[in-house]
């Protein structure tokens, strides 16, 4: 691991944790000597990330501390490549947008050496060949969905009858052919 994906490991330890973190805890938890986590911590405190505590009683960070820039290592950036590029599939143009659009953006705020792994990253996904949803909006339905309102389909049932219902939308789950509306 490098130092760096370290300290910052470090930092959103002590972040999310709730009582004070021993030095202990977190080289176990970061597979790395005591010794290394007290230098690490020795290092962000000169860097002023504001961390009290001390050797044997544990860690704690100020609250209300943020990291200026986004870190992901490169597994994390090539999840995101990925499963914006899963995306593709769902045959939704308004979340295919959305995620280009974080896309687009993470690849600007990232360091250097990730944003290859963001903007151009060297795994595929096919784009799968299921057509695209006709008469439905995907995007009205999460929104209805976000506002707890209901919606009015029209849709042909199983013996070939056109049937109109009122529904409330609760939930939408994306397979890779189909997407299922629950309500």
């Amino acid at each position: 691991m490098r130092r760096a994906d370290r300290l910052f490991d470090i930092i959103q330890a002590l972040r999310t944790a709730r009582r004070p973190v021993t030095a202990a805890a977190l080289a176990e938890q970061l597979e790395v000597t005591v010794r290394t986590i007290y230098r690490d911590i020795a290092a962000l405190q000169g860097s002023r990330v504001p961390i009290e505590g001390a050797p044997g009683l544990g860690y704690v960070l100020r609250r209300g501390y943020d990291l200026p820039p986004l870190m992901f290592t490169s597994e994390e950036a090539d999840a995101i490549a990925i499963g914006v590029r899963l995306l593709r599939r769902l045959r939704d143009p308004k979340l295919q947008q959305a995620a280009e659009s974080v896309l687009a953006k993470l690849a600007v705020v990232v360091p250097e050496p990730l944003q290859l792994h963001l903007a151009s990253a060297p795994i595929y996904v096919s784009d799968g060949d299921a057509p695209p949803a006709t008469g439905v909006d995907p995007a009205e339905l999460r929104s209805a969905i976000h506002d707890a309102r209901k919606v009015v389909i029209t849709y042909i049932d199983e013996t070939g009858h056109r049937t109109r219902r009122t529904v409330r939308p609760i939930a939408m789950a994306y397979y890779v052919d189909v997407t299922l509306l629950g309500g």
